[in-house]
């Protein structure tokens, strides 16, 4: 059994749980999303123990100054999503698309050089370990829909709104 750290923020969203090992962050997910997050883990380790341990990384920190307005606070934080070779090109393409802006499932596809793969990347996001760091909420579907998201549309939405400023100040 590996054992892992666990701390837990409350959002706007609800609450976030935040894995990490012992310098880079693992899982970021809902709490409400725990037996994915679960389920993600323990495909990746094996069983695992996670250990309380409050502000890990100052991941706490980031995400609370991300939710008060500072879109960059995310940035610049070691993340080890684990994955294929294909999954972290995806998850890597994430960071590329700017707060308040969308790309594709194609455009990302475009992107790692794999035209043609689009649903496949949409496979990969829903698998995407570390949500909001990897801003997996900024994909849409081809005709600009939202669609998919693992820790729901309504959050995906949220989370688009608060990045273009479209929540007049509501947090």
């Amino acid at each position: 059994m590996i054992d892992l750290f666990i701390d837990s923020t409350p959002s706007p969203l609800g609450i976030i749980d935040i894995v990490a090992d012992a310098s880079r962050l693992l899982s970021v997910d809902f709490q409400d999303c725990r037996p994915r997050l679960h389920r993600l883990l323990t495909k990746r380790y094996g069983p695992v123990s996670l250990i309380p341990r409050p502000h890990l990384l100052q991941a706490r920190d980031r995400l609370k100054a991300y939710f008060s307005g500072e879109l960059d606070a995310l940035q610049g934080i070691a993340i080890d999503p684990g994955g294929s070779v294909f999954q972290r090109q995806v998850w890597g393409s994430l960071s590329t698309i700017q707060p308040g802006s969308t790309r594709t499932y194609g455009d990302l596809a475009q992107q790692i050089h794999r035209p043609g793969a689009a649903q496949a990347v949409g496979r990969a996001n829903a698998l995407n370990p570390v949500l909001i760091f990897l801003p997996c909420h900024r994909v849409v579907g081809r005709d600009q829909t939202l669609v998919g998201y693992a820790a729901g549309l309504q959050r995906k939405q949220w989370l688009l709104a608060h990045e273009t400023g479209s929540l007049f100040g509501r947090i």
